[in-house]
């Protein structure tokens, strides 16, 4: 007859605790995810501004070195959200070269009746295309304050990046949509700022229409 070891029960309870332990821990990370997602919105937005992630356009500092013997048509659609402005492109779509630099022109007018600061957001599609998208010059890199009734034109110097001819999501694609939209600026995000036109680039306007 086997007598019974005590010991033989005892992994049981701790197993149990281990598992009601887990459950915590998993219930704390998934909660700690949700206040994180909530509160690093800026740092999403910056994170998609560098690495062009979800469409977005990334800054540069510097054109490329070397120009690509291929072409794409770059179309430009312009929006408005909750403000009183008028917001158009000068040129529905322009021709360039991949590595080549472009310059753009938008207007951008104040209907209302009192100055008023916005924000331009952006992206592309494709989606595929933001890595290499990258602007040198552009009014949506500040909030923009205009007057009432003015008028202001605004340059934009950009170019593709000559990697994009060698990814396989975006080599084969040779057009690229980017997409302005205007809506109000956050008061408390920055100081406000007068819109001035700013002087244009030393960058010749390709393509057009």
């Amino acid at each position: 007859m086997s007598s019974t070891d005590p010991s033989d029960a005892a992994p049981q309870p701790r197993r149990k605790m281990s598992n009601t332990k887990l459950a915590l821990i998993c219930s704390g990370v998934f909660v700690g995810m949700v206040g994180l997602a909530f509160a690093s919105v800026p740092l999403y937005d910056a994170f998609c501004r560098v690495t062009g992630f979800d469409g977005t356009v990334s800054r540069a500092e510097a054109a490329p070195t070397r120009v690509l013997d291929k072409t794409l048509n770059i179309r430009f659609d312009t929006n408005v959200r909750d403000l009183p402005w008028t917001f158009r492109s000068e040129q529905v779509a322009q021709k360039v070269k991949i590595g080549e630099t472009g310059l753009a022109f938008f207007d951008v007018t104040n209907n209302g009746d009192a100055p008023i600061t916005g924000r331009a957001v952006y992206n592309v599609v494709p989606e595929s295309a933001g890595p290499y998208f990258r602007k040198l010059e552009c009014f949506c890199f500040s909030d923009q304050t205009i007057a009432p009734g003015e008028t202001i034109k605004f340059p934009m110097v950009y170019f593709v990046d000559p990697e994009y001819a060698e990814d396989f999501e975006t080599k084969n694609k040779p057009e690229i949509t980017l997409s302005y939209t205007f809506f109000p600026a956050d008061e408390d995000a920055q100081p406000q700022q007068s819109a001035k036109a700013p002087a244009a680039p030393g960058a010749s306007t390709l393509g057009g229409s």
